[in-house]
């Protein structure tokens, strides 16, 4: 059946779909559905319309058309974002851009060290075309068999190798952008240097779709690693995984690949719903790391260091317990371990979701801090603390209390994020390290945001958007 919603003129529906062609403007509604829902199933939209552009050309043609109708758009990759930002409000009058067909890898240059993908290429797939030329892309992301290029871009997305690699900011030398005009902004240079002029590339990125559509990026590759050794240590406190980050650093320097701290709770959930899965440790650990060394020079190179590091971890009295993968196939085990983590979660019913950074430094402070104002807002309501402690970024839910109704405990919802949050700025934290503001969090952070930072930012957004057609609502 196809759907007749009343924002979307049908006439106008008929000149999109011709940019496209029929087979390629999705109507029917059990084929619209799966665009209009996001994983968490927080935010539900509607539409009469997707449109699956398989050219720039065609995505230029849209924006123009957009542009001139004032029809809104709201750009979708993968529909793997957890904050809103990529499915339609309920109008009906918005359209959604799915870019999955730009799905080509247009050029590999070991010798740059770069990679120029389209929008649509999934995040495994340009795993797998960097390995063939014995190069690393190293956005490592647990949705990466599903999230997109230019999703990754369009949310600045973090993953596991942010203390090594940096986020997908850092990894982006160059976008080409269809801006809300039709105008195509081709800034595909593969340049490590560049300084002349703005950076315009760093007004997409992040951006979620709000100033224009990215349809291809030169992104970095670096050489595979020689060595890899994973660890998972057994630590009494985070503090003590503070000290061991800090020795790690000092040890490996940019060898230290991946730095996630795990508390009881996830790792508990982990064993009890992952089949077949074992803990790594002997014992009750309150907190846990999964540590990564990756070594340039050699497979020995890599093992010297992490038992360094451990070694001198225990002789600090800084870890409890350690295991050193033994084989590739239990250090894949040890990273699904970590990877099934926020699935795990779900299934103890309801949750709450904070997905914050803080200076590295403060790690510890928060988290006692955090437990305060968990308990303050539910007494009973279970802390799932786990993330990326190498870049200051944790994932901090709450998941509901036993034997309580899912909806009591999401009607705490916001009193919630707010006592979070609190805790983060008053850390000057950030209270969306990775996944991004979309619906979720536009209005807090409206309203918690300098004045003069709002205003910039809609500036910004009126000079490249001034018929406000480009995924409105979302952000700012």
């Amino acid at each position: 059946m196809t759907q007749n919603l009343p924002g979307l003129d049908p006439a106008l529906a008929e000149r999109f779909a011709a940019i496209v062609g029929a087979r390629y403007a999705v109507r029917a509604e059990s084929d619209i559905e799966p665009y209009v829902h996001e994983p968490r199933g927080l935010f539900t939209g509607a539409t009469s319309l997707v449109l699956r552009p398989g050219s720039v050309e065609e995505v230029s043609a849209i924006m123009k058309l957009a542009t001139e109708t004032r029809t809104p758009i709201v750009p979708q990759g993968g529909n793997t974002g957890l904050v809103g930002g990529q499915v339609p409000d309920r109008s009906g009058g918005q359209i959604v851009l799915s870019l999955s067909r730009l799905n080509r890898i247009r050029e590999i240059d070991p010798v740059s060290n770069t990679v120029i993908a389209e929008a649509g290429v999934v995040l495994d797939v340009l795993h797998k075309a960097a390995d063939e030329v014995d190069r690393l892309y190293p956005l490592s992301l647990a949705s990466q068999g599903s999230c997109q290029i230019g999703g990754n871009l369009s949310s600045n997305a973090g993953g596991t190798g942010v203390v090594a690699y940096g986020n997908a900011r850092e990894l982006c030398l160059g976008v080409e952008v269809v801006l809300p005009t039709g105008e195509v902004l081709d800034d595909l240079r593969k340049l490590k240097k560049d300084n002349t002029g703005y950076d315009l590339k760093n007004l997409f990125v992040g951006a979620e779709g709000t100033l224009g559509v990215i349809t291809a990026a030169v992104l970095k590759l670096y050489p595979k690693p020689k060595g890899r050794e994973v660890a998972w240590v057994g630590l009494s406190s985070p503090a003590a995984a503070l000290a061991l980050f800090d020795r790690a650093q000092d040890l490996a320097g940019s060898a230290l690949t991946a730095f996630e701290l795990i508390g009881h709770l996830p790792m508990e959930f982990a064993i009890r719903h992952i089949l077949d899965a074992r803990p790594p440790l002997e014992g009750d650990w309150p907190w846990q790391v999964l540590m990564e060394i990756s070594s340039g020079r050699s497979a020995e190179d890599a093992r010297m260091l992490i038992e360094d590091i451990l070694s001198a971890g225990f002789e600090a009295e800084q870890v409890g317990d350690a295991v050193i993968a033994a084989s590739v196939g239990q250090a894949n085990e040890f990273w699904r371990l970590r990877e099934m983590l926020p699935e795990t979660q779900k299934v103890e019913g309801a949750s709450i979701k904070h997905d914050i950074s803080v200076p590295i430094a403060s790690i510890p402070d928060f988290i006692a801090q955090g437990a305060v104002a968990v308990a303050s807002v539910c007494p009973e309501a279970r802390v799932v603390c786990f993330g990326h402690m190498g870049d200051g970024n944790l994932h901090y839910n709450v998941s509901q209390p036993v034997g309580m109704a899912s909806d009591a405990f999401l009607a705490l919802y916001r009193d919630m994020n707010k006592a979070v949050h609190d805790v983060v700025r008053s850390m000057n934290g950030s209270i969306s390290a990775e996944h991004g503001i979309g619906q979720l969090k536009r209005d807090e952070l409206i309203a918690t945001a300098p004045p003069i930072a709002i205003d910039l930012m809609r500036r910004v957004k009126a000079a490249f958007d001034p018929a406000g057609i480009m995924n409105p609502g979302k952000m700012i």
